[in-house]
Protein backbone atom coordinates (compact mmCIF):
# COMPACT_ATOMS: atom_id res chain seq x y z
CA UNK A 1 0.00 0.00 0.00
CA UNK A 2 0.98 3.61 -0.47
CA UNK A 3 3.25 4.87 2.33
CA UNK A 4 1.17 8.04 2.76
CA UNK A 5 -1.98 5.96 3.29
CA UNK A 6 -0.11 3.71 5.71
CA UNK A 7 1.15 6.70 7.71
CA UNK A 8 -2.33 8.25 7.92
CA UNK A 9 -3.91 4.89 8.79
CA UNK A 10 -1.35 4.39 11.56
CA UNK A 11 -2.09 7.83 13.06
CA UNK A 12 -5.85 7.23 12.93
CA UNK A 13 -5.53 3.79 14.53
CA UNK A 14 -3.09 5.12 17.17
CA UNK A 15 -5.30 7.96 18.41
CA UNK A 16 -6.48 7.38 21.96
CA UNK A 17 -8.46 9.36 24.48
CA UNK A 18 -6.20 10.02 27.46
CA UNK A 19 -8.04 11.38 30.50
CA UNK A 20 -6.72 14.69 31.79
CA UNK A 21 -5.74 13.10 35.11
CA UNK A 22 -3.52 10.58 33.23
CA UNK A 23 -1.40 13.31 31.64
CA UNK A 24 1.99 14.04 33.19
CA UNK A 25 2.09 17.84 33.48
CA UNK A 26 4.81 18.50 30.88
CA UNK A 27 4.23 21.59 28.70
CA UNK A 28 3.60 21.46 24.96
CA UNK A 29 5.32 24.18 22.92
CA UNK A 30 2.75 26.76 21.78
CA UNK A 31 4.01 26.22 18.22
CA UNK A 32 2.75 22.63 18.36
CA UNK A 33 -0.67 23.81 19.55
CA UNK A 34 -0.74 26.40 16.73
CA UNK A 35 0.12 23.67 14.20
CA UNK A 36 -2.69 21.48 15.54
CA UNK A 37 -5.13 24.39 15.27
CA UNK A 38 -4.01 24.99 11.67
CA UNK A 39 -5.10 21.42 10.85
CA UNK A 40 -8.55 22.21 12.25
CA UNK A 41 -8.90 24.95 9.68
CA UNK A 42 -8.72 22.36 6.87
CA UNK A 43 -11.85 20.45 7.88
CA UNK A 44 -14.61 20.03 5.29
CA UNK A 45 -17.07 22.93 5.30
CA UNK A 46 -20.18 23.57 3.19
CA UNK A 47 -20.15 26.97 1.45
CA UNK A 48 -16.90 27.85 3.26
CA UNK A 49 -18.74 28.79 6.43
CA UNK A 50 -15.79 27.47 8.51
CA UNK A 51 -17.90 27.38 11.69
CA UNK A 52 -15.15 26.27 14.10
CA UNK A 53 -13.88 28.63 16.76
CA UNK A 54 -11.37 27.90 19.51
CA UNK A 55 -10.45 29.48 22.83
CA UNK A 56 -6.99 28.37 23.97
CA UNK A 57 -5.97 28.38 27.62
CA UNK A 58 -2.19 28.18 28.07
CA UNK A 59 -2.82 28.08 31.81
CA UNK A 60 -5.38 25.27 32.29
CA UNK A 61 -5.96 26.08 35.96
CA UNK A 62 -7.45 29.44 34.91
CA UNK A 63 -10.17 27.73 32.88
CA UNK A 64 -10.69 25.00 35.48
CA UNK A 65 -11.37 27.58 38.19
CA UNK A 66 -13.84 29.41 35.90
CA UNK A 67 -15.47 26.08 34.98
CA UNK A 68 -15.89 25.01 38.61
CA UNK A 69 -17.33 28.40 39.63
CA UNK A 70 -19.73 28.35 36.68
CA UNK A 71 -20.87 24.87 37.79
CA UNK A 72 -21.37 26.16 41.34
CA UNK A 73 -23.33 29.23 40.19
CA UNK A 74 -25.64 27.05 38.09
CA UNK A 75 -26.16 24.22 40.58
CA UNK A 76 -28.83 25.33 42.98
CA UNK A 77 -29.62 23.57 46.25
CA UNK A 78 -29.38 19.79 46.11
CA UNK A 79 -28.00 19.89 42.56
CA UNK A 80 -24.61 21.10 43.82
CA UNK A 81 -22.11 18.29 44.33
CA UNK A 82 -18.85 19.29 46.07
CA UNK A 83 -17.03 16.32 44.49
CA UNK A 84 -17.97 17.48 40.98
CA UNK A 85 -16.90 21.02 41.89
CA UNK A 86 -13.53 19.76 43.16
CA UNK A 87 -13.03 17.54 40.09
CA UNK A 88 -13.73 20.46 37.75
CA UNK A 89 -11.40 22.69 39.75
CA UNK A 90 -8.51 20.22 39.39
CA UNK A 91 -9.29 18.66 35.99
CA UNK A 92 -6.39 20.48 34.34
CA UNK A 93 -3.72 20.00 37.01
CA UNK A 94 -1.64 17.73 34.73
CA UNK A 95 -2.72 19.26 31.41
CA UNK A 96 -0.60 21.52 29.20
CA UNK A 97 -3.36 23.35 27.27
CA UNK A 98 -7.15 23.43 27.29
CA UNK A 99 -9.01 24.39 24.14
CA UNK A 100 -12.73 25.13 24.10
CA UNK A 101 -14.16 24.14 20.71
CA UNK A 102 -17.23 26.00 19.50
CA UNK A 103 -19.48 25.73 16.45
CA UNK A 104 -20.16 29.36 15.52
CA UNK A 105 -23.32 29.30 13.44
CA UNK A 106 -22.87 31.06 10.12
CA UNK A 107 -25.27 33.55 8.60
CA UNK A 108 -26.31 31.31 5.70
CA UNK A 109 -29.68 29.88 6.78
CA UNK A 110 -29.65 27.45 3.83
CA UNK A 111 -26.81 25.55 5.56
CA UNK A 112 -28.42 23.18 8.10
CA UNK A 113 -27.11 23.42 11.66
CA UNK A 114 -26.26 19.71 11.44
CA UNK A 115 -23.72 20.44 8.70
CA UNK A 116 -22.10 23.16 10.80
CA UNK A 117 -21.86 20.77 13.77
CA UNK A 118 -20.38 18.06 11.52
CA UNK A 119 -17.82 20.53 10.14
CA UNK A 120 -16.78 21.62 13.65
CA UNK A 121 -16.52 17.97 14.76
CA UNK A 122 -14.33 17.26 11.72
CA UNK A 123 -12.09 20.17 12.71
CA UNK A 124 -11.76 18.68 16.19
CA UNK A 125 -10.89 15.25 14.75
CA UNK A 126 -8.18 16.89 12.61
CA UNK A 127 -6.75 18.36 15.82
CA UNK A 128 -6.82 15.04 17.66
CA UNK A 129 -5.06 13.30 14.77
CA UNK A 130 -2.47 16.06 14.54
CA UNK A 131 -1.84 15.76 18.27
CA UNK A 132 -1.36 12.00 17.89
CA UNK A 133 1.18 12.56 15.12
CA UNK A 134 3.12 14.85 17.52
CA UNK A 135 2.93 12.31 20.39
CA UNK A 136 0.59 14.62 22.28
CA UNK A 137 -2.15 13.09 24.42
CA UNK A 138 -5.67 14.44 24.02
CA UNK A 139 -9.12 14.13 25.51
CA UNK A 140 -12.38 15.49 24.08
CA UNK A 141 -14.74 16.09 27.00
CA UNK A 142 -18.39 17.06 27.02
CA UNK A 143 -18.65 16.80 30.80
CA UNK A 144 -19.23 19.43 33.45
CA UNK A 145 -20.74 22.57 31.96
CA UNK A 146 -19.53 21.88 28.40
CA UNK A 147 -22.99 21.34 26.91
CA UNK A 148 -24.90 23.69 29.21
CA UNK A 149 -26.07 27.06 27.85
CA UNK A 150 -24.32 28.83 30.76
CA UNK A 151 -20.83 28.05 29.40
CA UNK A 152 -21.72 29.21 25.90
CA UNK A 153 -23.14 32.45 27.32
CA UNK A 154 -20.14 32.92 29.64
CA UNK A 155 -17.84 32.65 26.61
CA UNK A 156 -19.92 35.21 24.70
CA UNK A 157 -21.50 32.99 22.06
CA UNK A 158 -25.06 33.13 20.77
CA UNK A 159 -28.10 30.92 21.03
CA UNK A 160 -27.47 29.15 17.70
CA UNK A 161 -23.82 28.47 18.50
CA UNK A 162 -22.74 25.25 20.24
CA UNK A 163 -19.88 24.39 22.54
CA UNK A 164 -18.57 21.18 20.96
CA UNK A 165 -16.41 20.24 23.91
CA UNK A 166 -13.47 20.95 26.12
CA UNK A 167 -10.26 19.60 24.62
CA UNK A 168 -7.44 18.67 26.99
CA UNK A 169 -3.92 18.40 25.55
CA UNK A 170 -0.75 17.27 27.29
CA UNK A 171 1.82 14.54 27.40
CA UNK A 172 1.30 11.10 28.89
CA UNK A 173 3.57 8.29 29.97
CA UNK A 174 0.97 5.60 29.17
CA UNK A 175 -1.82 5.27 26.64
CA UNK A 176 -4.96 3.11 26.79
CA UNK A 177 -5.05 -0.07 24.77
CA UNK A 178 -6.71 -0.03 21.33
CA UNK A 179 -10.23 -1.40 21.43
CA UNK A 180 -13.22 -1.82 19.15
CA UNK A 181 -16.16 -3.97 20.22
CA UNK A 182 -17.40 -4.86 16.74
CA UNK A 183 -15.47 -5.71 13.58
CA UNK A 184 -15.95 -3.29 10.67
CA UNK A 185 -17.48 -6.05 8.50
CA UNK A 186 -20.47 -6.14 10.85
CA UNK A 187 -21.08 -2.42 10.27
CA UNK A 188 -21.05 -2.44 6.46
CA UNK A 189 -23.62 -3.51 3.90
CA UNK A 190 -22.20 -3.87 0.37
CA UNK A 191 -24.71 -3.39 -2.47
CA UNK A 192 -23.82 -4.96 -5.81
Amino acid sequence: MDTTFSAIANIIKSRRSVKAQAMNGNKIPNGHIAAILELANWAPTHAYTEPWRFIVYENPSEFCQQHAELYKANSLGDNFNPTVYNNLMHQGDKVSHIIIAIMKRGDLPKIPAFEEIAAAASAIQNMLLGATALNIASFWSTGGMALKPALKEYLGFGEEDSVMGILYFGYADEYPEAKRTTEIEEKITWIK
